[in-house]
């Protein structure tokens, strides 16, 4: 497999694109670039843990579903779901439907919720490495798992957060811009 491949638009993008539009958009718009905030980020937890033995256009097609039945990923709300909320979400063919990535999202938004304004994007954030000016040439060029994303998992878990590890970290870093991964000739590299 090439590591880039042409679009309708004759762009050059990552070849992990293929020729789906909705992982065009991502790519063009969101993959790689900077996220911000608690609850963007809160949000992009969760996906990547529902996103966990998964393909990542699975949860990128759910996800609009995903925000309405959990409340925009706002922490505070999310917080205060129930044993009721976690029946209703299991019910909901919308999204997927695992319990304990479910559970594990709840109680990951009660630990937010008791965290200070703007902490959890600090927290994530500061596992970001600088830059390398390097790019990838190949997918065997980047790396699933790195230094940093062990870190931020390690450090997550130690303050209760499921769902977290090292290989989800890493994919979050990629799509949080905390790393840029496009290739090398990539319109966005």
């Amino acid at each position: 497999m090439t590591s880039l491949i042409a679009g309708p638009d004759a762009l050059d993008r990552c070849a992990w694109v293929g020729d789906d539009a909705e992982y065009r958009r991502y790519h063009d718009e969101e993959w790689g670039t900077p996220l911000r905030g608690d609850r963007a980020l809160f949000e992009k937890m969760a996906l990547e843990g529902f996103q966990a033995g998964l393909s990542w256009i699975t949860i990128l097609r759910k996800r609009p579903r995903f925000r309405e039945v959990f409340a925009g990923f706002e922490p505070e709300v999310v917080a205060e779901f129930d044993e009721g909320d976690v029946e209703r979400l299991m019910a909901d063919a919308g999204i997927v439907r695992n319990r304990a990535k479910i559970e594990a999202t709840i109680g990951n938004a009660r630990l937010v919720r008791d965290m200070a304004d703007g902490e959890l994007d600090a927290l994530m954030w500061s596992f970001a490495p600088p830059p390398s000016g390097i790019r990838p040439r190949s997918m065997a060029d980047v790396a699933a798992v790195t230094a940093e994303s062990t870190a931020m998992s390690k450090e997550l878990r130690r303050r209760g957060f499921r769902f977290v590890g090292p290989t989800t970290m890493y994919a979050l870093m990629q799509s949080a811009g905390m790393v840029d991964d496009h290739m090398e000739g990539c319109w966005r590299a």
